[in-house]
């Protein structure tokens, strides 16, 4: 490996090692490093570096910038001086996203282990704060990969909707909603 490909290969370990502290303590343990974040989910920038490097994890504004804007799930949003998680806490925050009418169909990853529970419960949030839907295939299939063969569940958002079920849409494309009751599912597996 030449120069400059270990250098590009260490600098995509470190965006990776970075985007996964900040995802870490934006939505799961602000309280960890000594973060309080707002009742959006916010944070001053220059006071999340502080805690961090008061906790043994440096970084520079610059890396937390290359982060956000190279980050292919768009995790972070930055207005002025401040951050947070798009979306995905598991801490109290309010992320002030407005009701979105949803297209017919969305969809949601998962594996097969999961489909008893999901057929007799539906899609439940678990940790977090509501169900994540993507709006295409191809997404949910890459969600639910990460845990084994992925299984894609085609939900029918119009009718939930229809039927009086709240979604809001993240800055970063997530489909959000409460629960999905199973009426409301289709399972299909992928190959």
């Amino acid at each position: 490996m030449n120069q400059q490909s270990n250098r590009t290969h260490l600098d995509d370990r470190r965006t990776v090692k970075v985007s996964k502290y900040l995802a870490r303590h934006l939505r799961h343990q602000p309280e960890r490093i000594g973060l309080t974040l707002d009742e959006g989910g916010w944070v001053e920038i220059d006071t999340l570096i502080a805690a961090a490097a008061a906790h043994g994890f440096r970084f520079s504004r610059e890396e937390l910038d290359h982060v956000v804007a190279t980050n292919d799930k768009c995790r972070f949003a930055v207005d002025g001086s401040r951050i947070r998680a798009s979306q995905g806490h598991t801490v109290a925050v309010d992320l002030g996203l407005p009701e979105a009418t949803p297209p017919p169909y969305l969809y949601h990853g998962t594996v097969a282990r999961s489909l008893d529970a999901i057929r007799a419960e539906g899609l439940r949030p678990m940790n977090r704060h509501d169900v994540h839907l993507s709006a295409d295939r191809e997404t949910a299939t890459r969600v639910g990969a990460r845990r084994g063969r992925p299984v894609v569940l085609a939900v029918d958002a119009a009718a939930m909707h229809r039927d009086g079920h709240v979604f809001r849409l993240s800055a970063n494309g997530v489909w959000l909603t409460e629960t999905v009751p199973p009426h409301y599912l289709r399972f299909r597996e992928t190959s």
